[in-house]
């Protein structure tokens, strides 16, 4: 219908609605890789710690060794202080703190899980497979794997059917964690984590420590009650300091465990090997006169040099990188609204999660800059409106 003179052209002077400014901030707003992360594991402080989600069994690890020693620090400690020395105290706490550290840099770091491959690498792979075309119901095909050779030792790749890659040597699919790990020791519930190519020398470090720690406090509440058992009856001393008791029972049973755990991954150190590979049997002499270890560096000094001081590798799946978004456009209306339709919702793929793309803070600059351009456009096209009609 046409205005007459005189007559003024309405204007929608409405402001975007809550859900279409939402939906600019949730477009707007980058999304990392470790929000999508196709693993079973748990994220922390913007990604910068990852963990296992079974966290129950590390709980009880740091509340059992933080009670012990909060226990013997207020019972023990100022007792021994004053009538051996005071430096009792200063190794505790230095043991402690070295134990905590090594401990939390063991379950809060990445252990060297690999990336999975992308739907076109995948395809790829599929086609270098040779499959038979046979339609027997019983037939099963057989293991993926490839072959190549360590000095002079030939060592089998197998296929990852999760991963939709050929695992490197030494490497394993973690079925707690859902995630191929690079040269895979053993998933320890114990620090809720993985233990691979990244954090073995910090989890091997937290159980020697742990060692001298629970052998340190054994003694020194040995110490304490047999102190005050020559001024009193022993029961009597036992009565005064029931917490020693305690203290003495946890570590009585406590070192036997990390002290064995402690030799034994002492001589896979020396030897260069994982859990993994001893637990099978991958370098047994049993299997073979030819089969040796070819990782070995020939010499225990130069494995455990190897093993616990080479230089610890960056982490492959860049979880705090931004992920890869599908084209994304922003329409505006003639009512000078700018509204999003789904299929212009930015959506994860989760194909480049793997990858480290350099042009991700592009991409999302540019979206911010067509939300900007949007919203100019309506200022400018209110305001012309306004003075046409004045």
């Amino acid at each position: 219908m046409s205005k007459g003179p005189g007559q003024y052209a309405p204007v929608d002077t409405e402001s975007p609605s809550h859900s279409q400014e939402g939906e600019l901030k949730n477009m707007a707003r980058p999304t990392r890789k470790w929000e999508v992360f196709p693993g079973r594991n748990r994220f922390c402080c913007d990604g910068r710690v990852m963990m296992a989600r079974q966290l129950g069994i590390f709980y009880f690890t740091v509340g059992l060794i933080v009670s012990t020693c909060a226990l013997f620090f207020y019972f023990d400690c100022p007792f021994l202080a004053t009538e051996l020395t005071p430096t009792i105290p200063v190794i505790a706490a230095v043991l402690f703190l070295f134990t905590m550290g090594t401990l939390l840099r063991t379950s809060f770091s990445d252990p060297g899980v690999i990336p999975r491959a992308t739907p076109d690498e995948a395809a790829d792979i599929e086609k270098q497979i040779d499959i038979p075309s046979t339609t027997s119901p019983t037939y099963r095909p057989p293991p993926r794997t490839k072959e190549i050779v360590i000095k002079g030792q030939t060592i089998k790749l197998k296929y990852c059917f999760t991963c939709k890659i050929f695992r490197p040597p030494r490497a394993s699919h973690c079925s707690l964690c859902d995630n191929c790990v690079e040269r895979f020791d053993h998933h320890c519930p114990w620090v809720g984590n993985c233990v691979g190519k990244r954090n073995y020398r910090y989890f091997y470090l937290f159980i020697v420590s742990l060692a001298f720690l629970c052998v340190f406090i054994f003694s020194c509440v040995i110490t304490h009650l047999i102190i005050r058992a020559k001024r009193v009856d022993f029961l009597e001393a036992m009565k005064e300091t029931p917490a020693s008791i305690l203290e003495a029972i946890i570590c009585f049973f406590s070192i036997w465990s990390v002290l064995g755990l402690a030799g034994f991954h002492t001589y896979l150190a020396t030897s260069n090997q994982t859990t993994n590979e001893d637990i099978k049997g991958s370098f047994s002499a049993k299997r073979g006169q030819d089969n040796f270890n070819p990782f070995s560096q020939g010499s225990v000094l130069t494995n455990c040099m190897s093993v616990l001081c080479s230089p610890n590798p960056p982490s492959l799946i860049d979880r705090r990188g931004f992920v890869v978004p599908d084209t994304t456009q922003i329409t505006c209306s003639n009512s000078a609204i700018c509204n999003l339709s789904e299929n212009n919702v930015v959506n994860v793929r989760h194909d480049n999660y793997g990858s480290t793309n350099t042009e991700n803070q592009v991409c999302y600059e540019s979206v911010d800059r067509n939300v900007c351009i949007g919203i100019t456009e309506l200022v400018i096209l209110v305001l012309v409106q306004w003075f046409s009609c004045s």
